[in-house]
């Protein structure tokens, strides 16, 4: 209990692609449960109907929705701390400071806890990076083999393929390239369901290709003709709002977003791979969060804890070692049926 109370009060760690389009409710997106039910539905712009005074109303069908249960992955990553861990001096200690093995070791488990929460939101992060280009997200569980992964797939569509790919008949780097006119097409892949379109999440090469489009720059330099502007404005480590367009009466946020992070092979990638784009609007989709069961030192018995981080403490006195490690059961979903329309 003394560990959760500690991970409930850490700082939550940056993730702006899951903080900004995959927001968590704690009332009613965190379940009690292993298992996740997972729930998205099809937009509507149907209109009321006209009836006779004498008819008194015609009733309406609600809509539908996909309703699924899922058990999400799990996250889980480990720190060890042994003796001689202890008995050396922490990062930006003083040199001579009197500090025990005893008190180093509670600030090192927080400083733990800090890295393994931030190395699960870079992963939750990644998630929604894939949600959002694929309309799917394939997990690859590790289990006593490190080198074989079972891999499980998730997609939130029904089709043989993506239906929320849009493809420019011309790449947006090229002579010649309709800028506007393919963004106002994937706008209304969104408009005409009765979803929002307001953000164009991209790569910085494609930011580029964007700010430099002719056509775009003599639409800019038309006076009396409010066709956006380019006015950088930073929302997150990373992410940056470089123009406004007007597209169709819509203003979409052109955001460049160039943060990176370290594969499993050890090479640095993209969220969002170079050359593509997402057009979405925030809060488009939601982080679902199962129940976490483990077996507790203290008693030897089975534990479930509800919560987006679940700490878990283990000892070994004969080898003077301990484990601490740090779970999370994410699940990333639309709220929708293909909210986000990504383009290569």
């Amino acid at each position: 209990h003394t560990l959760l109370e500690a991970v409930q009060g850490l700082d939550k760690p940056e993730s702006f692609l899951r903080d900004r389009y995959f927001p968590t409710n704690p009332s009613t997106d965190i379940f009690s449960t292993n298992d996740v039910l997972m729930e998205y539905r099809d937009g509507s712009k149907k209109l009321a109907p006209f009836v006779a005074p004498r008819k008194g109303g015609v009733t309406i069908l609600r809509k539908g929705s996909v309703m699924e249960r899922y058990t999400p992955p799990t996250i889980a990553p480990r720190r060890n701390m042994t003796i001689d861990d202890l008995n050396k001096r922490g990062f930006g200690e003083a040199l001579l400071s009197g500090e025990t093995p005893e008190t180093r070791s509670r600030a090192l488990a927080l400083n733990d806890f800090d890295e393994l929460s931030n190395m699960i939101a870079r992963r939750e992060n990644a998630m929604a990076a894939e949600v959002m280009l694929t309309n799917g997200c394939i997990m690859k569980h590790i289990a006593d083999d490190k080198d074989v992964t079972d891999d499980m797939e998730i997609r939130f569509y029904t089709e043989g393929s993506n239906p929320a790919i849009y493809t420019p008949a011309t790449k947006w780097d090229q002579a010649g390239a309709k800028v506007l006119e393919d963004l106002e097409a994937m706008v209304f892949m969104l408009t005409s369901r009765g979803l929002r379109a307001s953000d164009l999440v991209c790569s910085p090469d494609v930011a580029d290709a964007i700010v430099r489009n002719e056509e775009i720059k003599e639409f800019l330099n038309i006076r009396r003709y409010e066709m956006g502007g380019v006015e950088p404005t930073e929302l997150a480590p990373g992410a940056a709002i470089i123009a406004r367009l007007n597209v169709r009466g819509r203003m979409i946020n052109i955001i460049s977003y160039d943060e990176t992070y370290t594969d499993d092979a050890g090479k640095d990638q993209q969220y969002i791979k170079p050359g593509y784009c997402v057009l979405t609007a925030p809060a488009a989709g939601r982080a679902l969060y199962g129940a976490v069961s483990q077996v507790e030192q203290s008693d030897g018995d089975w534990h479930t804890y509800a919560g987006m981080r679940v700490p878990k403490y283990l000892s070994d006195a004969d080898t003077n070692q301990r484990s601490l490690t740090l779970t999370s059961c994410p699940l990333l979903i639309p709220n929708n049926r293909n909210a986000f329309i990504s383009a290569k």
